[in-house]
């Protein structure tokens, strides 16, 4: 896919890796079009953007039409498990998230999807913590027919400077990220690798779906274009 332009749906864009992928998306010139769907406004605007606010995820049907046409998936939205109980974490985690991408899949066959699940993420996906349904989560999403299904599993991530979703514990935390990124850098990435990414394996795929740290960073490093 070397050379073809990128429009891509992303999701998640009300929070802080969803606006920071965007973002990235939309000062990258081999992206052309941007379509976010969103609960609520995100307040921005610019000439790729295209915005969709959608109350129910679980229910596309109304908004399908504006589906097509795009040949990427970001998919940045999602939960903590912290202080959610199982039931909750499974239905916005798993089902919410297969459901969206089977119906993009049918709309885009040859889409391809980025899934953002999260360092430590449990492939064999055994018992019901949040490493399972994350990891039946990425091999479910792997079955669908989409050209190319990629789980992105980062640790700690840094925002982009100027971001307006970044978790305020940031500011004073983010002094840890230059040490952490010395010690154990597959658990250390930027907001700006994840997208740039992402762009990268849309447009020349990867040796592997499971995209890991260390992955991020590489492929990030390799984008054509970097906006730190």
């Amino acid at each position: 896919m070397a050379g073809k332009k990128i429009r891509a749906i992303i999701t998640g864009a009300t929070g802080m890796v969803g606006e920071g992928v965007m973002l990235q998306c939309l000062r990258h010139p081999n992206v052309e079009a941007v379509l976010i769907i969103n609960r609520k406004a995100s307040g921005y605007k610019h000439p790729k953007l295209t915005e969709i606010v959608h109350a129910d995820f679980y229910n596309l049907m109304p908004v399908e039409d504006q589906l097509v046409g795009y040949n990427a998936c970001y998919f940045c939205l999602g939960i903590s498990s912290v202080g959610v109980n199982k039931d909750d974490y499974y239905k916005n985690t798993y089902l919410l998230t297969v459901g969206v991408a089977q119906t993009l899949a049918a709309l885009n066959p040859d889409m391809t999807f980025c899934y953002v699940s999260g360092a430590g993420t449990d492939s064999n996906a055994k018992g019901t913590g949040w490493a399972a349904v994350k990891g039946k989560t990425e091999n479910d999403l792997m079955k669908l027919p989409f050209k190319q299904v990629f789980a992105f599993r980062p640790g700690f991530i840094k925002p982009i400077k100027g971001q307006t979703k970044a978790h305020s514990f940031y500011k004073y935390i983010g002094w840890l990220f230059p040490v952490g990124r010395a010690v154990y850098a597959g658990w250390f990435v930027t907001l700006a690798e994840v997208a740039q990414a992402m762009i990268k394996v849309t447009q020349d795929g990867y040796h592997t779906p499971v995209i890991e740290g260390k992955d991020i960073i590489a492929l990030g490093k390799n984008s054509l274009t970097s906006f730190r």
